[in-house]
């Protein structure tokens, strides 16, 4: 086999979701096309990968200091939804029910991998919690047991501070990551959020 392909299968097959026979079959679907088109394809990741940035405040996926959410005036400055990755958010908006704020962490907890509270953008969101008039903190995170972790911790250090703390409603599946939660599911599962401390 030739090694230039197999190089191109192993990196494709390092997206989420693409096993080896689906990587097969982009890398061979990649040679059939056009050089011009798979060039302008090429481009057009590593030019999206150069503009994209982490947003100054919530840590989401931005082309600026300040993402269109954060930078919004029509939003609801009280209430932050606190989500694991960008992935996350594009979800959520799309359910188009939510109005808040987001914060993502940019992972969970998971001392087993090395991943600390440190290593999250934790302190950054109690930070927030003391500059902004936030009355409700929503933990959005999805149902595996890392997540259930990090929203224990999230509900140790925010308990305290006099802000209502909520979790989406359990109509998530167990086990299951936000972004491959069907729309009416997670909608119902915000519109039923509960207290996170009653």
């Amino acid at each position: 086999m030739l090694d230039s392909l197999e190089e191109l299968v192993g990196a494709l097959s390092k997206l989420p979701t693409i096993g080896r026979k689906s990587a097969w079959r982009l890398a061979l679907y990649l040679m059939e096309r056009p050089e011009s088109e798979v060039k302008h394809f090429a481009d057009t990741v590593f030019s999206v990968r150069q503009k994209i940035r982490r947003c100054d405040v919530c840590f989401n996926y931005s082309e600026n200091e300040m993402c269109t959410v954060c930078a919004s005036q029509a939003r609801d400055r009280s209430v932050i939804c606190v989500v694991e990755k960008p992935t996350d958010v594009f979800t959520i908006e799309k359910a188009g029910r939510y109005r808040g704020l987001y914060h993502v962490l940019g992972g969970l907890l998971s001392p087993l991998n090395g991943i600390t509270a440190e290593k999250l953008f934790i302190a950054q969101l109690v930070e927030r919690l003391h500059t902004n008039e936030i009355k409700e903190v929503i933990i959005g995170l999805g149902g595996s047991s890392d997540a259930e972790t990090t929203g224990l911790y999230l509900a140790k250090i925010l308990g305290g501070k006099k802000i209502k703390l909520t979790r989406f409603a359990r109509g998530l599946p167990a086990g299951l990551e936000l972004e491959y939660v069907d729309q009416l599911t997670l909608t119902q599962a915000l519109n039923e959020r509960i207290d996170i401390l009653s």
